[in-house]
């Protein structure tokens, strides 16, 4: 992915930093948590400031999964001091490098926002020097965005773990959102492709974020009313959160152990997204990296098995059992709630006109819009099949699962030994068994 291809650079006396463009837009492709929701809504419709946290811009970029980003996303260098065997930027590759100024990043951040390219900025950086100068490198940019030309749309910071906890405040104070990724599933898996990176300096760095985020978050609810007028606290630390991202099929880590370090994420530092990256083979790598990535839908069926964790209420031991018969990976041909459902059929059918919520949200093919919206319904009206359809609920998928007022599903159905097999399309059916 490069946002060069698409956009009109606003330099033309300047090749040299269109070339720089064109390689550090590139070598940011491989981190995806550029999401950019959950801030603080600012605009400058009162004609102060420049651009809005909340629009989107009319020039998108797209992964080659089809997640859309709006973001300048960039790093500052690809330089690198650090050899971590998975990166295409470590210090041994032979990859064409380049570096901006602080300057040079604000200026582009600014021209192609009033152009309307994007809404925002994502900045990572390989380590130049040390971490501390890196760090400081990075939150000067927001810095000077902030305070010098007023910028106002989104900014999220790729942050440095070891670098001193004062420049991780400073960033705290100009970003929507900062995030620090914790890169390989297990302690043991970073020490061997990142020997110079930390497992605890990592966690460290989250616990200080963690405790900055919930700090200004505690003095926002604070209001005091003087003469009838409420005011919030000044206070402003990365109000978007932070999030984290996990490089999958580089070592032999299972899906049951990357959602294990994911849950424990979400429940020790409040991460607002755990971020999943598939392994793409790089030049020259280390020999105990694998040679062919692994299928893009496991990085898929990881992101559904995480929306179980946090939307649905399921726990890690449901979604990958830990029995003699599993070797802990997510079914590739049929999503992670399917799954659950097939090996549980002892919980179904579900009456969608009788049961809980919680209860409806375990369903195939119900996601927790259309489980509020039944529950909603069924106050005044029984709920029917035909309700469903009109939902765009996918009805060959339930089918198997519920009991409305005008339909109960053959207990065969259910009963099938290869019920599976009945939710894979034909040509698939080879390649699933």
């Amino acid at each position: 992915m490069s946002v060069v291809c698409s956009l009109y650079v606003p330099y033309n006396d300047n090749m040299q930093l269109i070339d720089k463009l064109a390689i550090l837009a590139d070598a940011a492709k491989y981190d995806a948590s550029c999401a950019s929701s959950g801030t603080d809504q600012r605009d400058s419709k009162n004609g102060k400031g420049i651009g809005s946290s909340g629009g989107m811009g009319i020039c998108h970029s797209y992964t080659p999964d089809g997640r859309c980003v709006s973001l300048l996303k960039i790093l500052l260098t690809n330089f690198c001091i650090y050899e971590c065997s998975y990166c295409v930027n470590r210090a041994s590759s032979q990859v064409k490098r380049a570096r901006f100024t602080v300057d040079e990043v604000v200026k582009l951040t600014i021209e192609f926002y009033k152009r309307n390219y994007i809404e925002g900025l994502f900045l990572s950086s390989g380590i130049i020097k040390n971490e501390d100068y890196t760090m400081e490198q990075i939150s000067l940019i927001a810095k000077k965005l902030r305070t010098e030309h007023d910028f106002r749309g989104y900014i999220h910071l790729k942050t440095i773990p070891d670098a001193s906890p004062e420049l991780l405040a400073e960033a705290g104070k100009y970003a929507d959102r900062l995030s620090i990724n914790v890169e390989m599933p297990t302690a043991q898996s970073l020490q061997q492709f990142a020997p110079e990176k930390s497992p605890l300096g990592i966690k460290k760095s989250m616990a200080r974020l963690k405790s900055g985020i919930a700090e200004a978050k505690a003095h926002k609810r604070q209001k005091k009313t003087i003469s009838n007028q409420r005011i919030k606290s000044h206070i402003k630390f990365a109000p978007a959160g932070q999030s984290t991202q996990m490089i999958v099929g580089a070592d032999q880590s299972n899906d049951r152990i990357i959602l294990i370090q994911s849950n424990q994420l979400y429940n020790n530092f409040k991460m607002r997204r755990v971020y999943y990256s598939a392994f793409s083979p790089i030049p020259d790598a280390s020999q105990a990296l694998p040679l062919i990535a692994p299928p893009l839908m496991r990085e898929h069926r990881l992101y559904q098995a995480d929306w179980l964790l946090r939307f649905y209420g399921f726990e890690v031991d449901e979604i990958t059992p830990l029995n003699s018969t599993s070797d802990g990976m997510l079914d590739l041909h049929i999503d992670p709630k399917l799954s659950w459902a097939i090996n549980h059929r002892e919980f179904f059918p579900i009456n969608l006109n009788k049961a809980s919520l919680e209860h409806i949200l375990r369903i195939p093919g119900i996601g927790a819009m259309s489980a509020r919206r039944i529950i909603n319904m069924r106050r005044y009206s029984r709920i029917r099949l035909i309700d469903l359809q009109k939902m765009r609920v996918a009805i060959k998928k339930v089918k198997p699962f519920i009991e409305t007022s005008d339909y109960h599903p053959q207990a065969r159905l259910l009963e099938k030994d290869n019920l599976r097999g009945y939710f894979i399309p034909p040509e698939q059916q080879q390649l699933a068994f």
